[in-house]
């Protein structure tokens, strides 16, 4: 059992950044892939990026790339997303997700799931 606790989201300004957190408890999280999802109201949840369990391979939506990179501490049990150039369209909830074995861009794919942390982005 994994449990994901989010934290890190706010209020920022166009083109100014954010570092999230997802921080795991559960001594095998080593061993999950962790992904972050967003949701904006009224939109359906999408993929944002995701990290192998060893941190040596990512994905990233187009989106997000070269704005967003995600990382891992997995001595801290804990995953990153910083967000830079944030625009007024990142704004939404952010969620991020753990799975065993390869890391995956689908939602239906993970297995724990955070309570999510808001990101508003203003222009």
């Amino acid at each position: 059992q994994v449990q994901l606790v989010e934290s890190g989201g706010g209020l920022v300004q166009a083109g100014g950044s954010l570092r999230l957190s997802c921080a795991a408890s559960g001594r095998t999280f080593s061993s999950y892939a962790v992904g972050w999802f967003r949701q904006a109201p009224g939109k359906e949840r999408e993929f944002v990026a995701t990290i192998s369990w060893r941190g040596s391979n990512t994905d990233y939506a187009d989106s997000v790339k070269g704005r967003f990179t995600i990382t891992r501490d997995n001595a801290k049990n804990t995953v990153y997303l910083q967000m830079n150039s944030l625009k007024p369209e990142d704004t939404a909830v952010y969620y991020c997700a753990a799975k065993t074995y390869a890391r995956s861009s689908y939602a239906e794919d993970y297995d724990y799931w955070g309570q999510g942390t808001q990101v508003t982005v203003s222009s």
